[in-house]
């Protein structure tokens, strides 16, 4: 895409994209019908186009239609789709444009799903909002989170990774657990029975990193 190399991330969503520059600038591109360019419009945009001047963007995650983001300074902020409340902010009115969910500053990670999204902060902890009909936000509800829900007590959530009505998360002792739908075998613990908690999957303990597709999972181990 263009001659650029000053690129460092990059994430796709269903249908849209975001990638933040080594200067810390956020860019967007692709479908944009529920606001999740964060523009300001609903206009599609079929190259990258900055979103604010802002240069303190550290992480970006994209859902099916909704886009998270965690700056540098440990704020987290969401615009897009929002029928499910899966931006965090209280509300189900979609956003056009970025805005701060809650006044956190101790946002570490941030990952979106199909319309729900879950997030580590750097204490360790775990925290879900959105669609919740699968389990998929681990609180041992189906009950919708319309802001972020903390999961569970524990301080020792490292990364997560949302799929469509899945998520699976890693914790600094480099095991791996898994909650949600899992029609297909998702969670990776030898059944299809969903569930609506975290539950480890097997007993090793050197996972590295893990990624989750629609309805798949791939793991990474330290060999």
């Amino acid at each position: 895409i263009g001659t650029e190399n000053n690129w460092d991330f990059v994430e796709c969503g269903f249908t849209h994209t975001f990638a933040i520059k080594n200067n810390g600038t956020l860019w967007g591109w692709g479908n944009n019908f529920n606001g999740q360019i964060g523009d300001g419009t609903t206009q599609n945009r079929i190259s990258p186009l900055q979103i604010g001047t802002e240069t303190n963007w550290d992480k970006v995650s994209c859902g099916f239609m909704h886009t998270l983001a965690v700056k540098t300074n440990g704020t987290l902020w969401a615009w897009g789709s929002n029928n499910n409340s899966q931006l965090g902010d209280g509300t189900t009115i979609n956003r056009l444009t970025p805005v701060q969910i809650g006044t956190a500053t101790n946002w570490n990670t941030v990952s979106c799903g199909f319309v729900h999204t879950l997030a580590v902060k750097t204490n360790g902890t775990l925290w879900a909002w959105g669609l919740n009909s699968f389990g998929q936000l681990g609180d041992g509800t189906n009950t919708t989170r319309t802001t972020p829900t903390q999961v569970g007590i524990e301080t020792n959530w490292e990364s997560v990774s949302c799929g469509q009505n899945h998520t699976i998360v890693r914790k600094t002792n480099n095991t791996l657990w898994s909650f949600g739908a899992n029609e297909y075998g998702q969670l990776g613990d030898g059944s299809t029975t969903q569930r609506n908690f975290p539950a480890q999957i097997g007993i090793l303990a050197n996972w590295t990193a893990v990624t989750c597709g629609s309805f798949h999972t791939f793991g990474l181990l330290e060999n």
